[in-house]
């Protein structure tokens, strides 16, 4: 019974085993090879060693792709962070209607992001977009070039990221509705303002919830691509030059696959350890109700 029962699991996670290998591992491998020669992709691979990283290095427009990528990703992880938070601490309350205001919060997160990037285009439009024609009806102020100023660019792009608060959101409101009603009693008992069970109750035991929204924010800030490729293709002036769409340029506009490569596996490797230090450190401040990882 006990080996029929194994045929049959590998039978039914066959289709999925051969997805994984056909589509994670091997691109993986043949990418860290790729990585190692220098391949135009209409010329065979000739093997270089280590030279695309040491000249990856030494390319001013990787150090400046990699500056403003980390400022998008503080910046938008911040904002996922708090904006998510407030957002479920808002989305908890038992009024009439919630339910419909939960769909409307998330609704942002079903959208393609290329759609979404097409629409924060006009709305960011000079003098006769929305967020311009705001800014000078209520505060009587004419507002920037946005997408064509260098100074404007990349903020215009972090504020469009909250605008996709919706999963940290969802994330947060299932663990608010885990907590124990009993702790907010007993705090109120003691004579606890909101403020002091907001910081003393809500936020420790949304810890582990506050641990994979950084995580799952991180990995996706610092890849960002779709919106800085439609929006602004990484300008103007280099300002909004994010690192994944150096790599793309380097793959699919150039055709120096082996470089892109490279870049891929330093992104690889740059995730993976901000990931495993968050991890080593969070044994510190994430409460697990009274569980041991």
């Amino acid at each position: 019974m006990r080996k029929v029962e194994i045929i049959w699991f590998y039978l039914f996670i066959t289709p999925w085993l051969v997805g994984f290998l056909a589509l994670t591992v091997y691109p993986m491998i043949a990418s860290a090879y790729y990585s190692l020669t220098d391949y135009s992709v209409l010329s065979p691979p000739r093997w270089v060693g280590f030279s695309n990283y040491v000249e990856l290095f030494h390319d001013p427009l990787f150090w400046h792709s990699v500056y403003v990528t980390a400022i998008y990703a503080v910046c938008t992880v911040f904002i996922h962070l708090t904006l998510g938070l407030f957002a479920a601490l808002l989305l908890n309350l038992r009024v009439p209607g919630m339910r419909l205001l939960r769909t409307v919060y998330y609704l942002p997160n079903v959208l393609p992001v290329a759609s979404a990037s097409m629409l924060w285009i006009f709305l960011f439009l000079p003098k006769y977009g929305l967020i311009d024609s705001i800014l000078h009806q209520v505060l009587g102020v004419d507002g920037p070039e946005w997408l064509s100023d260098p100074n404007w660019a990349l903020p215009a792009l972090i504020i469009m990221s909250a605008w996709s608060i919706g999963s940290a959101m969802i994330i947060f409101l299932a663990g608010l509705q885990s907590i124990p009603a009993e702790l907010y009693e007993a705090a109120e008992i003691d004579g606890a303002s909101s403020f002091s069970k907001l910081f003393r109750i809500t936020i420790p035991m949304l810890t582990p919830q506050i641990l994979l929204n950084l995580i799952l924010g991180l990995i996706g800030a610092l890849q960002t691509f779709v919106q800085a490729y439609m929006m602004t293709q990484g300008g103007p002036d280099y300002s909004t030059y994010l690192y994944s769409l150096y790599i793309y340029q380097n793959a699919f506009q150039s055709f120096h696959m082996g470089m892109a490569s490279a870049q891929a596996w330093v992104l690889f490797v740059v995730v993976l350890s901000l990931t495993a230090v968050i991890f080593k450190t969070s044994a510190r401040w994430v409460y697990y109700g009274g569980l041991d990882f």
